[in-house]
Protein backbone atom coordinates (compact mmCIF):
# COMPACT_ATOMS: atom_id res chain seq x y z
CA UNK A 1 0.00 0.00 0.00
CA UNK A 2 1.34 3.40 -0.90
CA UNK A 3 -0.05 4.83 2.32
CA UNK A 4 2.30 2.63 4.33
CA UNK A 5 5.26 3.49 2.14
CA UNK A 6 4.51 7.19 2.52
CA UNK A 7 4.55 6.88 6.32
CA UNK A 8 7.81 4.90 6.54
CA UNK A 9 10.26 6.52 8.97
CA UNK A 10 12.96 6.43 6.26
CA UNK A 11 11.27 9.31 4.45
CA UNK A 12 12.87 12.70 5.15
CA UNK A 13 10.96 14.79 7.69
CA UNK A 14 8.88 17.70 6.43
CA UNK A 15 10.23 21.21 6.77
CA UNK A 16 9.26 22.80 10.04
CA UNK A 17 9.85 26.05 11.89
CA UNK A 18 11.42 29.06 10.14
CA UNK A 19 12.26 27.11 6.99
CA UNK A 20 8.58 26.22 6.49
CA UNK A 21 7.58 29.84 7.03
CA UNK A 22 10.05 31.03 4.40
CA UNK A 23 8.93 28.41 1.91
CA UNK A 24 5.25 29.27 2.37
CA UNK A 25 5.94 33.01 2.16
CA UNK A 26 7.97 32.70 -1.05
CA UNK A 27 5.40 30.38 -2.59
CA UNK A 28 2.42 32.62 -1.81
CA UNK A 29 4.17 35.76 -3.05
CA UNK A 30 5.35 34.00 -6.21
CA UNK A 31 1.76 33.08 -6.98
CA UNK A 32 0.85 36.80 -6.85
CA UNK A 33 3.77 38.32 -8.76
CA UNK A 34 2.87 36.99 -12.19
CA UNK A 35 -0.81 38.05 -12.16
CA UNK A 36 0.16 41.39 -10.60
CA UNK A 37 2.64 42.26 -13.35
CA UNK A 38 0.27 41.09 -16.10
CA UNK A 39 -2.74 42.96 -14.70
CA UNK A 40 -0.73 46.14 -14.10
CA UNK A 41 0.62 46.10 -17.65
CA UNK A 42 -2.74 45.32 -19.25
CA UNK A 43 -4.79 47.83 -17.24
CA UNK A 44 -2.20 50.58 -17.63
CA UNK A 45 -2.05 50.02 -21.37
CA UNK A 46 -5.83 50.12 -21.72
CA UNK A 47 -6.29 53.31 -19.70
CA UNK A 48 -3.29 54.94 -21.37
CA UNK A 49 -4.64 54.17 -24.83
CA UNK A 50 -8.01 55.56 -23.79
CA UNK A 51 -6.39 58.81 -22.62
CA UNK A 52 -4.21 59.14 -25.71
CA UNK A 53 -7.23 58.53 -27.95
CA UNK A 54 -9.04 61.44 -26.29
CA UNK A 55 -6.03 63.72 -26.79
CA UNK A 56 -5.20 62.53 -30.29
CA UNK A 57 -6.72 65.63 -31.86
CA UNK A 58 -4.23 67.81 -29.96
CA UNK A 59 -1.22 65.84 -31.28
CA UNK A 60 -1.87 65.00 -34.93
CA UNK A 61 -1.00 67.36 -37.77
CA UNK A 62 1.56 69.38 -35.83
CA UNK A 63 4.81 67.76 -37.02
CA UNK A 64 5.89 67.00 -33.49
CA UNK A 65 9.23 65.22 -33.05
CA UNK A 66 9.14 61.70 -31.67
CA UNK A 67 10.86 62.86 -28.49
CA UNK A 68 7.90 65.12 -27.65
CA UNK A 69 5.43 62.29 -28.32
CA UNK A 70 7.48 59.98 -26.13
CA UNK A 71 7.59 62.59 -23.37
CA UNK A 72 3.84 63.04 -23.60
CA UNK A 73 3.27 59.29 -23.24
CA UNK A 74 5.79 59.02 -20.42
CA UNK A 75 4.19 61.84 -18.43
CA UNK A 76 0.77 60.24 -18.96
CA UNK A 77 1.87 57.03 -17.22
CA UNK A 78 2.04 58.19 -13.54
CA UNK A 79 -1.61 59.21 -13.10
CA UNK A 80 -2.61 55.99 -14.90
CA UNK A 81 -0.45 53.81 -12.65
CA UNK A 82 -1.88 55.54 -9.57
CA UNK A 83 -5.26 54.04 -10.51
CA UNK A 84 -4.21 50.72 -12.02
CA UNK A 85 -1.86 49.47 -9.28
CA UNK A 86 -4.67 48.93 -6.71
CA UNK A 87 -6.72 47.33 -9.50
CA UNK A 88 -3.84 44.97 -10.31
CA UNK A 89 -3.57 44.03 -6.63
CA UNK A 90 -7.22 42.96 -6.62
CA UNK A 91 -6.81 40.93 -9.83
CA UNK A 92 -3.70 39.15 -8.55
CA UNK A 93 -5.33 38.37 -5.20
CA UNK A 94 -8.45 36.93 -6.81
CA UNK A 95 -6.49 34.87 -9.32
CA UNK A 96 -3.88 33.53 -6.90
CA UNK A 97 -6.21 32.44 -4.10
CA UNK A 98 -8.84 31.05 -6.48
CA UNK A 99 -6.17 28.90 -8.12
CA UNK A 100 -4.86 27.70 -4.75
CA UNK A 101 -8.38 26.84 -3.64
CA UNK A 102 -9.40 25.15 -6.90
CA UNK A 103 -6.37 22.82 -6.81
CA UNK A 104 -6.93 22.00 -3.11
CA UNK A 105 -3.64 23.58 -2.07
CA UNK A 106 -5.42 25.59 0.62
CA UNK A 107 -6.71 22.29 2.04
CA UNK A 108 -3.21 20.84 1.94
CA UNK A 109 -1.82 23.83 3.78
CA UNK A 110 -4.48 23.53 6.48
CA UNK A 111 -3.76 19.81 6.82
CA UNK A 112 -0.10 20.66 7.33
CA UNK A 113 -0.94 23.07 10.15
CA UNK A 114 -0.70 26.30 8.13
CA UNK A 115 -3.81 28.35 8.75
CA UNK A 116 -5.46 30.71 6.29
CA UNK A 117 -4.47 33.62 8.50
CA UNK A 118 -0.84 32.60 8.15
CA UNK A 119 -1.20 32.46 4.36
CA UNK A 120 -2.62 35.99 4.35
CA UNK A 121 0.23 37.54 6.36
CA UNK A 122 2.83 37.87 3.54
CA UNK A 123 0.20 39.22 1.12
CA UNK A 124 -1.06 41.82 3.60
CA UNK A 125 2.49 42.91 4.48
CA UNK A 126 3.39 43.23 0.80
CA UNK A 127 0.26 45.26 0.12
CA UNK A 128 1.12 47.50 3.07
CA UNK A 129 4.54 48.15 1.52
CA UNK A 130 2.81 48.99 -1.77
CA UNK A 131 0.49 51.36 0.12
CA UNK A 132 3.40 53.28 1.65
CA UNK A 133 5.10 53.41 -1.74
CA UNK A 134 1.92 54.71 -3.34
CA UNK A 135 1.55 57.41 -0.69
CA UNK A 136 5.01 58.70 -1.59
CA UNK A 137 4.25 58.28 -5.30
CA UNK A 138 0.93 60.15 -5.10
CA UNK A 139 2.48 62.94 -3.05
CA UNK A 140 5.79 63.52 -4.82
CA UNK A 141 5.91 61.92 -8.28
CA UNK A 142 2.30 62.26 -9.45
CA UNK A 143 1.84 66.04 -8.87
CA UNK A 144 5.11 66.88 -10.61
CA UNK A 145 4.26 64.65 -13.56
CA UNK A 146 0.78 66.17 -13.84
CA UNK A 147 2.25 69.69 -13.78
CA UNK A 148 4.82 68.86 -16.45
CA UNK A 149 2.13 67.19 -18.58
CA UNK A 150 -0.11 70.24 -18.26
CA UNK A 151 2.70 72.56 -19.36
CA UNK A 152 3.61 70.28 -22.27
CA UNK A 153 -0.03 70.11 -23.39
CA UNK A 154 -0.26 73.91 -23.36
CA UNK A 155 2.98 74.20 -25.33
CA UNK A 156 1.72 71.76 -27.94
CA UNK A 157 -1.60 73.63 -28.21
CA UNK A 158 0.26 76.85 -29.05
CA UNK A 159 2.37 75.25 -31.79
CA UNK A 160 -0.03 75.62 -34.72
CA UNK A 161 -2.93 78.04 -34.25
CA UNK A 162 -5.11 76.27 -36.85
CA UNK A 163 -5.28 73.24 -34.57
CA UNK A 164 -5.20 75.14 -31.27
CA UNK A 165 -8.22 77.35 -31.98
CA UNK A 166 -11.55 76.31 -30.51
CA UNK A 167 -15.08 77.11 -31.59
CA UNK A 168 -17.49 79.23 -29.53
CA UNK A 169 -14.74 80.47 -27.18
CA UNK A 170 -12.40 83.47 -27.15
CA UNK A 171 -8.96 82.22 -28.25
CA UNK A 172 -5.81 84.10 -27.25
CA UNK A 173 -3.79 84.20 -30.49
CA UNK A 174 -1.19 86.71 -29.27
CA UNK A 175 -0.86 86.86 -25.46
CA UNK A 176 -2.52 90.04 -24.19
CA UNK A 177 -2.80 91.59 -27.66
CA UNK A 178 -4.99 89.68 -30.10
CA UNK A 179 -8.05 87.54 -29.33
CA UNK A 180 -10.31 85.75 -31.79
CA UNK A 181 -13.64 83.98 -31.67
CA UNK A 182 -15.40 81.99 -34.38
CA UNK A 183 -18.76 80.22 -34.40
CA UNK A 184 -17.55 77.37 -36.61
CA UNK A 185 -14.13 76.15 -37.75
CA UNK A 186 -13.51 73.72 -40.60
CA UNK A 187 -10.05 72.37 -39.79
CA UNK A 188 -9.68 70.59 -43.10
CA UNK A 189 -10.22 73.72 -45.20
CA UNK A 190 -9.11 76.17 -42.44
CA UNK A 191 -12.34 78.10 -42.97
CA UNK A 192 -14.06 80.10 -40.21
CA UNK A 193 -17.64 81.30 -39.88
CA UNK A 194 -18.92 84.30 -37.88
CA UNK A 195 -15.48 85.65 -36.92
CA UNK A 196 -14.78 88.30 -34.27
CA UNK A 197 -11.28 89.66 -33.66
CA UNK A 198 -10.35 91.84 -30.66
CA UNK A 199 -7.13 93.77 -31.32
CA UNK A 200 -5.66 95.25 -28.12
CA UNK A 201 -2.08 95.61 -29.37
CA UNK A 202 -2.18 99.42 -29.65
CA UNK A 203 -2.75 101.06 -26.27
CA UNK A 204 -4.00 104.23 -27.98
CA UNK A 205 -6.93 102.52 -29.70
CA UNK A 206 -9.06 99.42 -29.51
CA UNK A 207 -10.11 97.70 -32.72
CA UNK A 208 -12.83 95.08 -33.15
CA UNK A 209 -13.28 93.27 -36.46
CA UNK A 210 -16.39 91.28 -37.30
CA UNK A 211 -16.59 89.18 -40.45
CA UNK A 212 -19.05 86.75 -41.95
CA UNK A 213 -16.29 84.23 -42.77
CA UNK A 214 -12.53 83.94 -42.96
CA UNK A 215 -9.58 81.83 -44.05
CA UNK A 216 -6.67 80.74 -41.84
CA UNK A 217 -3.23 80.32 -43.43
CA UNK A 218 0.32 80.12 -42.17
CA UNK A 219 3.12 81.95 -43.94
CA UNK A 220 5.55 79.80 -45.98
CA UNK A 221 8.13 79.88 -43.18
CA UNK A 222 5.45 79.03 -40.60
CA UNK A 223 6.29 82.10 -38.51
CA UNK A 224 3.21 84.26 -39.13
CA UNK A 225 -0.54 83.71 -39.30
CA UNK A 226 -2.39 85.25 -42.25
CA UNK A 227 -6.13 85.86 -41.91
CA UNK A 228 -8.33 86.61 -44.90
CA UNK A 229 -11.71 88.01 -43.79
CA UNK A 230 -14.83 88.39 -45.93
CA UNK A 231 -17.89 90.69 -45.62
CA UNK A 232 -17.38 92.50 -42.34
CA UNK A 233 -16.79 95.71 -40.47
CA UNK A 234 -13.86 97.10 -38.47
CA UNK A 235 -14.67 99.31 -35.46
CA UNK A 236 -12.03 101.51 -33.82
CA UNK A 237 -12.29 103.52 -30.60
CA UNK A 238 -9.40 105.72 -29.45
CA UNK A 239 -8.49 106.12 -25.80
CA UNK A 240 -7.92 109.85 -26.25
CA UNK A 241 -11.34 110.38 -27.83
CA UNK A 242 -13.60 107.65 -26.40
CA UNK A 243 -16.73 109.35 -27.72
CA UNK A 244 -15.55 109.09 -31.32
CA UNK A 245 -16.15 105.80 -33.14
CA UNK A 246 -14.87 104.88 -36.58
CA UNK A 247 -16.39 102.09 -38.70
CA UNK A 248 -14.97 100.70 -41.94
CA UNK A 249 -16.98 98.21 -43.97
CA UNK A 250 -15.09 95.76 -46.19
CA UNK A 251 -15.67 92.88 -48.52
CA UNK A 252 -12.18 91.44 -48.13
CA UNK A 253 -9.66 92.31 -45.43
CA UNK A 254 -6.25 90.89 -44.64
CA UNK A 255 -4.85 90.60 -41.14
CA UNK A 256 -1.31 89.41 -40.48
CA UNK A 257 -0.40 88.17 -37.01
CA UNK A 258 3.38 88.21 -36.77
CA UNK A 259 5.41 85.91 -34.56
CA UNK A 260 2.82 83.20 -34.10
CA UNK A 261 5.24 80.58 -35.35
CA UNK A 262 5.00 76.86 -35.93
CA UNK A 263 7.83 75.87 -33.63
CA UNK A 264 7.29 74.11 -30.34
CA UNK A 265 8.33 76.63 -27.70
CA UNK A 266 8.76 75.09 -24.27
CA UNK A 267 7.65 77.32 -21.43
CA UNK A 268 9.87 77.59 -18.37
CA UNK A 269 7.65 79.68 -16.09
CA UNK A 270 5.60 76.69 -14.97
CA UNK A 271 2.22 78.38 -14.65
CA UNK A 272 -0.33 78.07 -11.88
CA UNK A 273 -0.71 74.64 -10.33
CA UNK A 274 -4.07 72.93 -10.14
CA UNK A 275 -5.33 70.72 -7.34
CA UNK A 276 -3.92 67.57 -8.90
CA UNK A 277 -0.55 69.22 -9.47
CA UNK A 278 0.12 69.96 -5.79
CA UNK A 279 1.69 67.90 -3.05
CA UNK A 280 -0.14 67.12 0.18
CA UNK A 281 1.61 69.91 2.06
CA UNK A 282 0.90 72.47 -0.66
CA UNK A 283 -2.77 71.53 -0.57
CA UNK A 284 -2.76 71.67 3.23
CA UNK A 285 -1.29 75.17 3.16
CA UNK A 286 -4.01 76.27 0.77
CA UNK A 287 -6.61 74.82 3.13
CA UNK A 288 -5.12 76.84 5.99
CA UNK A 289 -5.10 80.07 3.97
CA UNK A 290 -8.65 79.51 2.74
CA UNK A 291 -9.80 78.80 6.30
CA UNK A 292 -8.37 82.11 7.49
CA UNK A 293 -10.01 83.95 4.59
CA UNK A 294 -13.34 82.24 5.32
CA UNK A 295 -13.23 83.06 9.03
CA UNK A 296 -12.30 86.66 8.26
CA UNK A 297 -15.22 86.95 5.83
CA UNK A 298 -17.56 85.48 8.45
CA UNK A 299 -16.35 87.95 11.08
CA UNK A 300 -17.06 90.84 8.71
CA UNK A 301 -20.46 89.34 7.90
CA UNK A 302 -21.36 89.21 11.59
CA UNK A 303 -20.64 92.93 11.97
CA UNK A 304 -22.79 93.68 8.91
CA UNK A 305 -25.69 91.27 9.42
CA UNK A 306 -25.59 89.32 12.67
CA UNK A 307 -28.97 87.67 12.06
CA UNK A 308 -28.26 86.52 8.49
CA UNK A 309 -24.77 85.36 9.45
CA UNK A 310 -26.22 82.50 11.51
CA UNK A 311 -27.03 80.56 8.35
CA UNK A 312 -23.41 80.90 7.18
CA UNK A 313 -21.64 79.93 10.38
CA UNK A 314 -18.63 77.92 9.17
CA UNK A 315 -17.86 74.49 10.55
CA UNK A 316 -14.55 73.71 12.16
CA UNK A 317 -11.93 72.51 9.70
CA UNK A 318 -10.20 69.40 10.96
CA UNK A 319 -6.57 68.77 10.13
CA UNK A 320 -7.07 65.20 8.93
CA UNK A 321 -4.38 63.05 7.40
CA UNK A 322 -2.87 65.97 5.50
CA UNK A 323 -1.97 67.94 8.63
CA UNK A 324 -0.62 64.81 10.35
CA UNK A 325 1.43 63.85 7.31
CA UNK A 326 2.99 67.29 6.89
CA UNK A 327 3.66 67.66 10.59
CA UNK A 328 5.47 64.34 11.03
CA UNK A 329 6.66 62.95 7.73
CA UNK A 330 7.07 65.77 5.22
CA UNK A 331 8.75 68.65 7.04
CA UNK A 332 11.28 69.07 4.22
CA UNK A 333 8.58 69.30 1.57
CA UNK A 334 6.60 71.71 3.73
CA UNK A 335 9.59 74.05 4.08
CA UNK A 336 10.29 73.95 0.34
CA UNK A 337 6.70 74.67 -0.61
CA UNK A 338 6.49 77.50 1.92
CA UNK A 339 9.11 79.46 0.00
CA UNK A 340 12.42 80.96 1.05
CA UNK A 341 13.13 80.78 4.75
CA UNK A 342 15.33 82.98 6.88
CA UNK A 343 18.79 81.31 7.06
CA UNK A 344 20.00 80.24 10.45
CA UNK A 345 22.83 82.39 11.90
CA UNK A 346 26.29 80.91 11.63
CA UNK A 347 28.49 80.33 14.60
CA UNK A 348 29.79 83.57 16.01
CA UNK A 349 27.06 85.66 14.43
CA UNK A 350 24.17 87.27 16.19
CA UNK A 351 20.70 86.57 14.82
CA UNK A 352 19.07 89.38 12.93
CA UNK A 353 16.88 91.48 15.20
CA UNK A 354 13.17 91.18 14.69
CA UNK A 355 11.13 94.29 14.06
CA UNK A 356 9.43 95.57 17.14
CA UNK A 357 5.74 94.74 17.23
CA UNK A 358 3.31 97.51 17.95
CA UNK A 359 0.83 96.82 20.73
CA UNK A 360 -2.64 95.99 19.52
CA UNK A 361 -4.95 98.95 19.67
CA UNK A 362 -8.64 99.20 19.10
CA UNK A 363 -9.49 100.71 15.71
CA UNK A 364 -10.83 104.23 15.86
CA UNK A 365 -14.57 104.47 15.44
CA UNK A 366 -14.50 107.09 12.70
CA UNK A 367 -17.48 107.76 10.45
CA UNK A 368 -17.35 105.97 7.13
CA UNK A 369 -17.52 107.71 3.81
CA UNK A 370 -18.02 106.28 0.36
CA UNK A 371 -14.83 107.02 -1.63
CA UNK A 372 -15.10 108.42 -5.12
CA UNK A 373 -13.75 105.19 -6.62
CA UNK A 374 -16.86 103.34 -5.55
CA UNK A 375 -15.27 101.10 -2.89
CA UNK A 376 -16.52 101.12 0.67
CA UNK A 377 -14.45 100.69 3.79
CA UNK A 378 -15.80 98.58 6.62
CA UNK A 379 -14.03 100.06 9.65
CA UNK A 380 -17.38 100.91 11.25
CA UNK A 381 -20.21 99.13 9.43
CA UNK A 382 -22.91 100.46 11.73
CA UNK A 383 -22.53 103.91 10.14
CA UNK A 384 -23.34 102.62 6.65
CA UNK A 385 -26.73 103.08 5.08
CA UNK A 386 -28.85 99.91 4.65
CA UNK A 387 -28.13 99.59 0.93
CA UNK A 388 -24.36 99.70 1.34
CA UNK A 389 -24.60 97.34 4.31
CA UNK A 390 -26.57 94.82 2.23
CA UNK A 391 -24.10 95.04 -0.66
CA UNK A 392 -21.10 94.47 1.61
CA UNK A 393 -22.87 91.62 3.39
CA UNK A 394 -23.58 89.89 0.08
CA UNK A 395 -19.93 90.34 -0.93
CA UNK A 396 -18.78 88.67 2.28
CA UNK A 397 -21.23 85.79 1.69
CA UNK A 398 -19.79 85.20 -1.77
CA UNK A 399 -16.25 85.23 -0.40
CA UNK A 400 -17.26 82.85 2.36
CA UNK A 401 -18.82 80.39 -0.11
CA UNK A 402 -15.82 80.49 -2.43
CA UNK A 403 -13.42 79.88 0.45
CA UNK A 404 -15.49 76.93 1.65
CA UNK A 405 -15.52 75.42 -1.86
CA UNK A 406 -11.72 75.69 -1.98
CA UNK A 407 -11.38 74.09 1.45
CA UNK A 408 -13.65 71.18 0.57
CA UNK A 409 -12.04 70.54 -2.80
CA UNK A 410 -8.50 70.56 -1.43
CA UNK A 411 -9.39 68.34 1.50
CA UNK A 412 -10.97 65.81 -0.86
CA UNK A 413 -7.83 65.84 -3.01
CA UNK A 414 -5.64 65.27 0.08
CA UNK A 415 -7.72 62.36 1.35
CA UNK A 416 -7.85 60.87 -2.14
CA UNK A 417 -4.07 60.59 -2.26
CA UNK A 418 -4.18 58.39 0.84
CA UNK A 419 -7.42 56.55 -0.01
CA UNK A 420 -6.24 55.34 -3.42
CA UNK A 421 -2.99 54.11 -1.86
CA UNK A 422 -4.86 52.33 0.96
CA UNK A 423 -6.93 50.49 -1.64
CA UNK A 424 -3.99 48.08 -2.07
CA UNK A 425 -4.61 46.67 1.42
CA UNK A 426 -8.39 46.92 1.15
CA UNK A 427 -8.46 44.93 -2.09
CA UNK A 428 -6.38 42.14 -0.54
CA UNK A 429 -8.82 41.86 2.36
CA UNK A 430 -11.70 41.91 -0.13
CA UNK A 431 -10.32 39.62 -2.83
CA UNK A 432 -9.05 36.70 -0.75
CA UNK A 433 -12.41 35.78 0.89
CA UNK A 434 -14.25 36.09 -2.44
CA UNK A 435 -11.72 33.81 -4.14
CA UNK A 436 -12.06 31.19 -1.37
CA UNK A 437 -15.83 31.43 -1.46
CA UNK A 438 -15.92 30.64 -5.21
CA UNK A 439 -12.90 28.37 -5.76
CA UNK A 440 -14.13 27.07 -9.13
CA UNK A 441 -14.79 30.51 -10.57
CA UNK A 442 -11.51 30.67 -12.45
CA UNK A 443 -10.65 33.52 -14.78
CA UNK A 444 -14.31 34.42 -15.33
CA UNK A 445 -14.85 35.07 -11.63
CA UNK A 446 -11.64 37.14 -11.48
CA UNK A 447 -12.66 39.32 -14.41
CA UNK A 448 -16.28 39.67 -13.26
CA UNK A 449 -15.51 40.62 -9.68
CA UNK A 450 -12.71 42.98 -10.77
CA UNK A 451 -14.94 44.81 -13.25
CA UNK A 452 -17.69 45.08 -10.62
CA UNK A 453 -15.34 46.58 -8.04
CA UNK A 454 -13.70 48.90 -10.59
CA UNK A 455 -17.10 50.12 -11.72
Amino acid sequence: MWHADFLLPEDPPAATGPSLVKIVTRYILREHVGPLVFALSALTSLLLLNYVAKRLGDLVGKDLPWTVIAEFLLLSVPFTVAMTLPMAVLVSTLHAFSRLASENEITAFKASGVSMRRLMVPVILSSAVLTLTMVWFNDQVLPRANHMLSNLTNDIARKKPTFALREQVINEVTPGKLFMRMARLDRGASMMRDVTIFDLGDPQKRRTIRADSGLLQLSPDGADLNLTLYSGVAIEVGSLEPSRLQRNFFRTDYVRVAGVGNQLERSTAGGVKGDREMTVCELQQRVVRSTRARDSAYAELVTLDSVGARAFKPAKVRGGLGALYCRRFANVSLVRSAGAQVPAPQSGQQPAPRPAQQPAQAPPQAPIRAPSSGTLAVDAPYTLDPTARAVLAETQKIGLRNAQITIDGNQVEIEKKFAIAAACVIFVLLGAPIALRFPRGGVGMTIGVSLGVFG
